[in-house]
């Protein structure tokens, strides 16, 4: 029956695109399910027209880096593959997915069963399977893997497995708006500017990264603070003030834009868990992962998805012996 699978995947960001890579060497059937419109997550690009021409900002995570060996090797794969390159101007080990930083999750789910803007709404028991309610379909599957951010997962899985459940309530991410603006001429400014304290922590020239071409462009992101102040706010008025608060804090002279735009990230920054590593339950068949289960970075994300993986894979291979 095609709604049956061996493994479901609720998530196509990085953990669960890095948890679904490391299982398809196996004979199993897996799908991926994600309510995003197409690949990104927290690593989006949004592409807009500008005068004709098409733009892309990175609205999303800057850039990534790459310290554990075999993430190192993940990223000279990509790298290899043309969908990653190395942008000196935010570090030396700092890179980022090209044309866009969705990029490399684009290179993942390329040869994966991934079902974009496919919501799930109810994870449940169905005898010895589980049961997905998502987007208006059913689908069934011996294992489920839930690879969203805590505060996602805390609401999905408050029936399926409150233990679960729990540990991911426990977790507060902080939001962050992001704000997309081009102008008609090169601002007088370095490509980034970066600040601990006021209301931007970041600010870069998207058109200067690697792979790019085009209109002068910024992404522009509130500090933690700042982002809660304008949380409810309508965008247009919020990409007004952050603009605002942009030339503030850089000491340009404010030039109204050709674009601009804004995005309210909820969950842009969550806070680590103690203790490495996802979590699975064998009995249940059921695990998580995510940034929030490992280290609040893209690096984070895939590590903890391969380790979730590893996990399902050891069990696998311990039931059978």
């Amino acid at each position: 029956m095609d709604g049956h699978y061996d493994i479901g995947i609720i998530g196509g960001g990085m953990a669960g695109l890095s948890a679904a890579t490391a299982l398809a060497t196996t004979a199993q059937r897996i799908i991926v399910l994600d309510k995003g419109r197409g690949p990104g997550g927290r690593m989006a690009a949004r592409r807009v027209e500008i005068g004709g021409e098409q733009v892309s900002f990175d609205h999303g995570a800057q850039y990534f880096t790459a310290r554990d060996p075999a993430f190192r090797e993940t990223v000279a794969a990509w790298e290899a593959a043309g969908v990653a390159a190395r942008w000196p101007a935010a570090g030396d080990d700092a890179w980022v997915g090209t044309p866009g930083m969705n990029a490399c999750v684009k290179h993942m789910a390329a040869n994966l069963d991934v079902r974009w803007n496919v919501r799930t709404e109810r994870l449940c028991r169905d005898g010895a399977l589980w049961r997905i309610e998502a987007g208006g379909e059913v689908f069934v599957a011996g294992t489920v893997l839930v690879a969203v951010p805590a505060e996602q997962a805390a609401v999905l899985l408050a029936e399926a497995a409150p233990d679960f459940a729990a540990r991911a309530a426990s977790i507060a991410s902080a939001p962050c708006w992001a704000v997309m603006a081009a102008f008609a001429v090169p601002l007088p400014l370095a490509d980034i500017f970066r600040s601990d304290t006021g209301p931007v922590s970041w600010a870069a020239r998207n058109s200067a990264k690697p792979g790019r071409s085009g209109a002068e462009t910024w992404v522009i992101h509130a500090g933690p603070a700042r982002s809660r102040e304008l949380i409810d706010l309508p965008k247009d008025e919020v990409a007004g003030i952050l603009l605002a608060d942009f030339f503030a804090a850089t000491g340009a002279s404010p030039t109204a834009p050709v674009h601009l735009d804004a995005h309210r990230w909820l969950y842009a920054q969550p806070e680590a868990r103690k203790g490495k590593g996802p979590l699975f339950d064998a009995g249940l068949q059921l695990g998580i992962a995510g940034d929030w289960l490992h280290s609040p970075r893209v690096e984070g994300a895939w590590l903890s998805g391969r380790m979730l993986a590893q996990a399902v894979l050891q069990e696998r291979l311990a039931s059978t012996s």
